[in-house]
Parts: structure tokens; C-alpha cells; sequence
């Protein structure tokens, strides 16, 4: 052998000594999640990694073809969990959308403010466990008191907590309870100085900023490349917003900013979505505000078929009789046709992509999940960072493994 393919032979031997794999998850407490990432490490550096999915073994979509429409609500709670209603409003809306349904306004305001408390509730999740991961555990325990009271509302809104079924094809299973209110209420007064306490505890603490700003960062043109929405996007400084872009539920008629950073970074990720929680607030006020203005009582739109009726009026009355064997069988229709409905989720823009073939089941139905969009750039964003910035950058990027296995 030459002097030449020696040299080459042990610089090679050289290399593959200095490396080490090690697998990052599936089940690791700090992956937050079942996520397995095969990282190659020179000591404490990320030189590369390999993200995988197929943990979750769900399969929605196809699931989703087996069932009638409004049973596939439950479906949807199951994809980004920490915030269930923005899912199910979604999927409701994409098939108001292919039955040409309109919704009255009073409805439309109810279902923002429930996606509101949605998004505050993902944002509280997420924001709070950047704080764990770097040391902050106080501010976790302090904000996450927050997430159990918008919990409470959902409760007595529909009887569930966290994947919550709320709502209904063409409006809301029931109207907001007095007490309903009442916990709306509170909760708009102890939210703002709460958060506000746990800004101070992060927003300029040297640790938090040192182990935040410069970490995990994406460029705009490889975000957009990634097809990257929602906080992570404008946290990259690009101002795109489903609610803005492509308005449903009324969102044109409320004023509202769209946060965005500059670096891309954990940091920018961080403070986007503070500052979505104070518009969230704002938002939720001026839907208070508008419900007021419209007649009382109202709460689902003209749709029977979709709706099941009091029993008093199945009793006595044979039209719903009918309407309620055929709900409860499965058996309601609904027109040919192929449509896309997207609403900006807790993590970015989530949408339904459904064709009808007439029958009593989706023919197909796709859903575009913001996560598995990002778990595909995590490779990229944490080559070169320390092994601990790849776990403040999952958590900035609030990847929820229900929306990877769809």
C-alpha cells in the first residue's frame, strides 16, 4: 500500500473516531414528544442529524374517509391537542365551505373567541417550557394556572378539557352558559397581569437571552422554501397570517397586528408569540363587544341535517325524527364537489384539503399540518448548535408529534 492510501486510510480512521451517534428520542422527557433524531456528534456539536417520524401509527386521513362528517371532529382534536377547538372550527368550516352554508354573525364571533383562547392556551404551553428548558421552571408553573382556566371554560362549554369536540357542521352544539361567561370574564381580568409577570421573569433575563437569541435560527428564504407558517414563519420576519391573508369567521372585521421578528432565531420564536397572546386578548375583547350587538339565543345556522334536534321535537314531530335517525345513523349527504379551507392554527396555517363524491363519507381528505412542515427543517436548524440548543429549538418550534403521523 502507498505512503498516499496510508495517510488517507487513518485520516479517515480519524474521522470516524471523533463522531459519535446518538439518538436523540423517540422517547427522551425532553423531546416533548415521540420524536427520534439521529445526531451526529463531535463532542458537544451537532455536525448532522437524521429526524423520523412514523411513532404515532394514526393515520387520520384515512380514518377520516371511513367516517360520516361530523364524526370526524374527533379525528382532528388529535392532531395539534394543545390547541383542539382551532382543529375542529377548521374542519367545520371546510364543509360549511363545500355545502355553501352561511353562518350567522353571532356564531362566527362565538367561534373566534373559542380559537382565541385556543391559541392563548398553545402559546402559554409552548412559551412556558422554553422557560423550562433553559432553568426558568417558576414562570411554568406561575402562566401553565392560566392554560387550566381557559381549560375550565372549555369544560363548561362542552364537558372536555383538552380534545374537546366543540362545535358543530354549521355552528355550536350549544349556546355560552351564564357561567360560561362569567369565567370569560375572569379570565380576561387575570390573564393580561399574569402574563405581563411572566414577561418580566423572561423577556430580559441574561440567561434566558443568552440561550435563546442566535439559537436554532431560519432564514425567511429557507422558511418559505420549508412552506414554514404561523408564529415560526413571521418569527423569521415574514407578516403572513391566515386571519389577515384569507379571512374566515369574520376576522376582516377585527383589528389586530401581525408580530414578527428579524432573526428567525429561539428568541424571535419566543417573543412572536407573546405578542400574539396581547392580540389574542384584544381580539377577544372586541368579539365581546360585537356579540352584544346581535340577537341573543342564536348559536348554529339552518342546517337540520347537521343538527341534532330537542327531544321534545323528536317526540312529536316526524320531520325530526327523521333528521335525528339520520344523524345518528350516519346516513346525512352532502353535495359533489372539492374544496380547501385553511385557519391559522396555534402553530401556523392548518388546513383541509376535502373532495365529496356525493356520498356519506369524504372520498379523500387531506390535511395540511404545520408541524410536519417543520419538523422537516430541524435537521438544518440545529446543525452546528450544541446539543442543548436542539432542545430549545424543538420547543420554539412547538413541533406536537399528533400532527406528524397524519
Amino acid at each position: 500500500m502507498s505512503k498516499d492510501k496510508n495517510t488517507n486510510k487513518n485520516q479517515e480512521l480519524i474521522e470516524e473516531k471523533e463522531y459519535s451517534t446518538l439518538n436523540l428520542g423517540p422517547t427522551h422527557p425532553a423531546t416533548h414528544g415521540i420524536f427520534q433524531n439521529v445526531l451526529k456528534m463531535d463532542g458537544e456539536i451537532i455536525m448532522d442529524s437524521e429526524a423520523t417520524v412514523g411513532y404515532i401509527h394514526r393515520a387520520f386521513e384515512k380514518l377520516a374517509e371511513r367516517r360520516p362528517y361530523y364524526q370526524i371532529t374527533p379525528i382532528t382534536d388529535r392532531l395539534n391537542y394543545c390547541s383542539s377547538p382551532i382543529n375542529n372550527m377548521g374542519w367545520h368550516m371546510t364543509v360549511e365551505k363545500l355545502m355553501g352554508i352561511e353562518i350567522p354573525k353571532r356564531v362566527q364571533y362565538m367561534r373566534v373567541i373559542i380559537m382565541e383562547l385556543a391559541r392563548i392556551a398553545d402559546h402559554v404551553i409552548c412559551n412556558s417550557v422554553i422557560g423550562v428548558d433553559t432553568g426558568a421552571m417558576t414562570g411554568f408553573l406561575y402562566i401553565f394556572q392560566m392554560r387550566e382556566r381557559i381549560y375550565d371554560i372549555y369544560e363548561e362549554l362542552c364537558g372536555a378539557r383538552l380534545t374537546t369536540n366543540i362545535g358543530r357542521i354549521g355552528g355550536l352544539e350549544r349556546d355560552f352558559s351564564p357561567k360560561a361567561w362569567d369565567l370569560l370574564d375572569k379570565f380576561l381580568k387575570d390573564f393580561p397581569p399574569a402574563l405581563k409577570e411572566f414577561e418580566n421573569l423572561l423577556m430580559r433575563n441574561r440567561i434566558f437571552m443568552d440561550r435563546t437569541v442566535n439559537c436554532g435560527p431560519i432564514s425567511a428564504e429557507r422558511a418559505l422554501n420549508y412552506s414554514f407558517s404561523g408564529p415560526n414563519l413571521r418569527a423569521a420576519g415574514v407578516d403572513y397570517d391566515v386571519r389577515v391573508m384569507n379571512p374566515y369567521s369574520s376576522y376582516e372585521e377585527f383589528d389586530f397586528i401581525i408580530p414578527v421578528g428579524t432573526q428567525g432565531d429561539t428568541y424571535d420564536r419566543f417573543m412572536v408569540r407573546q405578542q400574539e397572546m396581547w392580540e389574542s386578548v384584544k381580539i377577544i375583547n372586541q368579539a365581546i363587544a360585537k356579540i352584544k350587538k346581535e340577537p341573543a339565543g342564536v348559536y348554529h345556522a339552518d342546517v337540520p341535517e347537521f343538527f341534532l334536534p330537542p327531544k321534545e321535537e323528536v317526540y312529536n314531530n316526524m320531520e325530526a325524527l327523521i333528521y335525528h335517525f339520520k344523524i345518528v345513523m350516519g346516513e346525512t349527504e352532502i353535495p359533489k364537489g372539492e374544496v380547501y379551507h385553511a385557519v391559522e392554527g396555534g402553530n401556523g396555517e392548518l388546513g383541509f384539503y376535502l373532495i365529496s363524491d356525493g356520498g356519506r363519507t369524504p372520498y379523500r381528505l387531506h390535511m395540511r399540518r404545520p408541524c410536519f412542515i417543520y419538523y422537516q427543517a430541524y435537521a438544518e436548524m440545529i446543525k452546528g448548535q450544541m446539543l442543548s440548543d436542539a432542545i430549545l429549538t424543538m420547543s420554539s418550534m412547538n413541533v406536537i408529534a399528533g400532527e406528524l403521523d397524519a
